[in-house]
């Protein structure tokens, strides 16, 4: 309280929100009544863009798909002309590039790894889920003693941090890149990874995933494909105390302002959280028709959404909590703790937590603002749905890259977990940033229009040979400033 009664003191708040309580309400208080009136208005015209609410209730429609018919054949096109490349040779080029493999310096005397090759043998045994000992095996000119070293001594989940911010800064200075997004936005989801073997954890039943032991990884992707931030949580964990972690702490120098989740992401805490932080969280909810509107006092609803609308919300209990409420956004701002822990925390009581009940109510406010948008605006669910859609995408591409030991999770450590599903992560901005680079020659080479570009995905692998013998050949790397030549096209029957 002292160190925040000095900030306060000092100057503004590093909040993005209206720290004087009848003002920040007052705003929210108009913007509700607005959304209100254009709702009732295009209601009752029938405007509202594929929703229809009226006195049998609301239904909203399902998204068409906007995709060009084109960008298939285009996407075929593109990636036939990709060169074929392993794995490691990729990454020697990325490397070649960025300069990524510089930032696993050693813990101690803070030096860079003397045989690169084998820092980077490290890097895609926890990528690809192989281990050390099966690494050692199958990588010419390694051995389990010195990768273990290595691994000891270099690897760090800072590191992994620092050399992902590369990637990404990296990509997003591309041509192409920019044709997929401003970089503005970006969405988070789970992936689950089960654990070989059954232990205590069988207890503990997932409603998505059953009782099977496994882990989650929770990845935020940009709208540019880039995914800047991933954490390992407890299969049986909820979402949303992570969805601000990752916009908060990630190392890239991206400036997020609008963030997709779906229901599993989604909470009034959260909702509560976003404003004060200056992002716009815009979750696809589930059964939107199930929930209900929470207005301020002395609001009226209408007839058409009287249908909608539960009791207001209990102004008096934010009001009396509001400076405690600039407190906790403050120090989870200034990372004295993180969003994640206090977020846990407070869902853990909030029936009996005074702060946790004004954060739900804060919560509920926004969330009603959110619902009427929503109803109001199609581009708004539209971008929504697209940026989860590159999401799962992206899912899937780490899916295929951690293939080794069944695409299972055989330590049970969650040191070596978070460097697992960190290691992925960076093979996947690696793969990314690759694609991007020639898939700009290949669109060009065969003269595809922006329009039809902004469709084809960096996320290819069919191109990447990931097994076989992992062999580092520096002889036959480019040039930083040099690409491999396309491949030529060619019919079907000479092939």
């Amino acid at each position: 309280p002292a160190t925040y009664a000095a900030l306060r003191e000092k100057g503004p708040l590093p909040l993005a929100i209206e720290t004087d309580f009848e003002r920040h309400i007052e705003e929210r208080r108009t913007r509700l009544d607005t959304a209100i009136e254009q709702v009732t208005v295009l209601a009752r015209q029938g405007e509202l863009p594929q929703v229809r609410l009226d006195e049998n209730g609301l239904i909203i429609s399902p998204l068409k798909a906007a995709t060009p018919p084109a960008t298939e054949i285009a996407r075929r096109a593109a990636y036939d002309r990709l060169p074929r490349v392993k794995i490691t040779d990729l990454l020697l080029e990325v490397d070649a590039w960025t300069g990524f493999s510089e930032c696993f310096i050693h813990r101690r005397s803070g030096r860079e790894a003397d045989d690169r090759n084998a820092l980077l043998t490290v890097i895609l045994a926890d990528g690809i889920n192989l281990g050390l000992t099966r690494m050692a095996e199958t990588c010419r000119g390694a051995s389990l003693r010195q990768l273990a070293h290595l691994h000891d001594w270099h690897i760090s989940e800072a590191a992994y941090g620092e050399a992902l911010g590369r990637l990404i800064n990296a990509h997003r200075t591309m041509p192409l890149a920019a044709l997929w997004g401003d970089g503005t936005t970006s969405s988070s989801d789970g992936q689950q990874f089960h654990a070989g073997g059954r232990g205590a954890a069988i207890g503990d039943i997932n409603a998505r995933s059953g009782n099977e032991p496994g882990v989650a990884f929770y990845t935020h992707v940009s709208d540019r494909y880039d995914p800047f931030a991933s954490r390992v949580i407890a299969a049986t964990a909820g979402e949303a105390p992570y969805v601000l972690d990752g916009l908060l702490y990630h190392q890239t120098g991206m400036t997020i302002e609008e963030h997709y989740t779906d229901t599993g992401g989604a909470s009034d805490h959260v909702f509560g959280l976003m404003p004060f932080f200056g992002y716009r969280f815009a979750p696809r909810l589930r059964d939107i028709k199930e929930r209900r509107l929470h207005l301020l006092p002395g609001q009226e609803s209408g007839p058409l959404l009287a249908g909608m609308t539960t009791e207001p919300i209990a102004l008096g209990h934010v009001a009396a909590h509001w400076d405690e409420l600039l407190r906790f956004a403050t120090s989870i701002r200034t990372g004295t703790v993180t969003a994640s822990a206090m977020l846990r925390r407070l869902s853990g009581y909030p029936r009996q937590n005074g702060l946790a009940l004004a954060l739900r109510e804060l919560g509920r406010l926004e969330r009603s603002i959110f619902m009427l948008d929503w109803l109001r605006d199609i581009d708004l669910r539209r971008r929504t749905q697209a940026g989860l859609n590159k999401g799962e995408a992206r899912n899937a591409l780490a899916r295929a890259l951690f293939f080794n030991q069944l695409g299972e999770l055989r330590d049970r450590r969650f040191e070596n977990q978070t460097y697992r599903a960190s290691g992925l992560n960076l093979l996947v901005a690696a793969i990314i940033l690759w694609n991007t680079r020639y898939l700009e020659m290949a669109l060009a080479d065969i003269g595809t229009p922006d329009e039809i570009a902004r469709h084809v995905a960096p996320l290819g692998w069919e191109h990447i040979s990931l097994t076989g013998d992992y062999s580092w050949n520096v002889e036959d790397r480019p040039d930083p400033d040099a690409l491999r030549p396309l491949r030529a096209v060619s019919s079907l029957l000479a092939a």
